[in-house]
């Protein structure tokens, strides 16, 4: 029969045997060398979402099934879930032939699943949570059934399997594909999603009667349910609570409107959990960044990677973090921010591109246009406009001046430059590296200082003005700044001639 949990029912007490994911298709709509299930959206890829879900399951094993680009997405696999155990699917022959190729992969590695059920799900469905994959596996056991299957029901079908019902216990009497599906069935708007979960002795002997007697000429997985059907066995359905989470990626297309979906549930999740988000439709917050309450989020900011923000902070407009951390109460103002830290009460921009290894202790700032790398900002020091801070480490209380740059590479290595605490570095200074600059110290506006600074002093790293008189009338004649030149002459020459020396 037909059945939808409440949301209040969302924890499975059933731990599966094992999950597979079919992740061996090549996806030629996509027109990508990247394998479909490696496309990112949300911060992971379409398979690694797919996996986050199956983890809230804590099965005993994993399975992926792999097949074009299968060194791809194994590295992969591995890479984020080291306990996965990944099969080739040498030929693609159909979803059936893939679990096969599954549990003989399995057998031939010397596993012996243990008791429960067994979940197969596709490798591209990145809006399937863990929780709808519970209430899939509470219905199997509750109603104890050899086969369970997620469907969902669609304003438009088209191009989905057609859940067929047994007109008196309103269990599934069969899975027909769009293809092989006659007009009435094709008015069926129930459709199948693609995920089951099936008892081990009953998925295997399905299996083995499987043929390829259909319009694909492949080996279907939801012909087993027509073998238990006609064996007897009590195939029950879940209806998906919420139909999109059960959406594939094909192309391009798809795969941003999926991107979108998951954005629109990350920011509802963030905003119930204590977060404000100004602007939700230009806010983008990968699933695997974390936010505390109480962090503002503005218009046209995203957030990406392994990210954390902490309470009272306030991003954004027009802002990027990758791979970041901000402490509580720091302001990052229209700036793209990469692998860095941003300690306590910081501000950061406008305009400011910080990039790898820049940290930032409580209370400092960098402003509008600076740019910054390999880059310690010691507590309330200042680095406020047009400046570069590379390979750097500035002490407290300093104040880095205008167009200051921090001259780190001589074209072969790079080199480092320490500035003390409480120093004044003067706008339009080089302070080319290795060089130190002593705690107190002072340099002169427009130096150039090559020499270490001791405590206290002043450098003056710059040549001795000298003004050429005349030199723009003899060498730019007829010019507009010579006529002005002349013109500024000539009215300082007229109080002159007209003194009264007689007075």
């Amino acid at each position: 029969m037909s059945t939808v949990l409440p949301t209040s029912a969302l924890t499975s007490s059933v731990r599966p045997s094992a999950v597979v994911v079919l992740a061996a298709g090549e996806g030629t709509r996509m027109k990508s060398t990247t394998p479909k299930v490696l496309h990112d959206v949300a911060g992971r890829s379409l398979v690694g979402h797919v996996l986050a879900a199956v983890d809230q399951l804590e099965p005993h094993h994993v399975v992926v099934v792999v097949g074009h680009g299968r060194d791809l997405v194994a590295a992969h696999v591995h890479g984020s879930h080291p306990h996965a155990v990944t099969v080739v699917q040498e030929q693609q022959n159909g979803t059936g032939h893939a679990v096969r190729v599954a549990l003989d992969g399995i057998s031939a590695a010397g596993i012996d699943l243990p008791e429960g059920p067994v979940v197969v799900l596709a490798g591209d469905t990145p809006l399937l949570t863990g929780d709808t994959l519970s209430s899939l596996l509470e219905i199997h056991h509750g109603e104890q059934a050899v086969a369970t299957v997620l469907t969902a029901t669609l304003a438009d079908p088209t191009g989905y399997g057609r859940i067929v019902r047994d007109s008196d216990t309103g269990h599934v009497a069969r899975i027909v594909e769009q293809k092989d599906a006659s007009e009435a069935e094709r008015s069926i708007r129930e459709i199948n999603s693609g995920v089951f979960a099936f008892e081990l002795s009953a998925l295997r002997s399905g299996l083995s009667r499987l043929t390829t007697d259909n319009a694909q000429g492949e080996e279907y997985l939801t012909d087993v349910l027509g073998h238990l059907v006609t064996d007897g066995e009590t195939v029950a359905a879940y209806i998906a609570p919420d139909p999109e989470e059960i959406l594939g990626v094909n192309d391009r297309v798809q795969l941003a409107h999926a991107g979108g979906l998951l954005r629109d549930r990350i920011n509802v999740g963030w905003m119930r959990a204590g977060v404000t988000i100004v602007d939700p439709a230009t806010t983008w917050i990968d699933s695997t960044v974390t936010l505390d309450r109480d962090v503002r989020i503005e218009r046209n900011t995203a957030l990406s990677g392994s990210t954390t923000i902490a309470s009272g902070a306030v991003i954004g407009p027009d802002t990027t973090l990758v791979d970041s951390d901000v402490a509580t109460g720091a302001h990052v103002l229209k700036s793209h921010v990469t692998e860095s830290k941003i300690g306590p009460d910081a501000t950061v921009g406008p305009f400011t591109f910080m990039r790898p290894g820049t940290e930032l202790a409580a209370h400092a700032k960098v402003g509008a246009y600076v740019e910054t790398k390999n880059a310690f900002i010691g507590e309330g020091s200042k680095v406020p406009h047009l400046s570069y801070v590379g390979d750097a480490t500035i002490g407290a209380g300093s104040n880095i001046g205008a167009a200051t740059v921090t001259v780190n590479y001589d074209g072969v290595n790079k080199h480092k430059t320490v500035v003390g605490d409480h120093v004044r570095i003067g706008s339009d200074t080089m302070l080319v590296a290795p060089v130190t600059i002593g705690d107190g110290a002072y340099t002169a506006a427009g130096s150039v200082v090559t020499d270490d600074v001791p405590p206290g002093a002043m450098a003056v790293g710059r040549a001795r003005q000298r003004n050429i008189d005349g030199w723009v009338e003899r060498k730019r004649p007829d010019t507009a700044s010579a006529k002005a030149a002349k013109a500024a002459e000539s009215l300082d020459a007229t109080p002159a001639d007209d003194v009264d020396t007689d007075s």
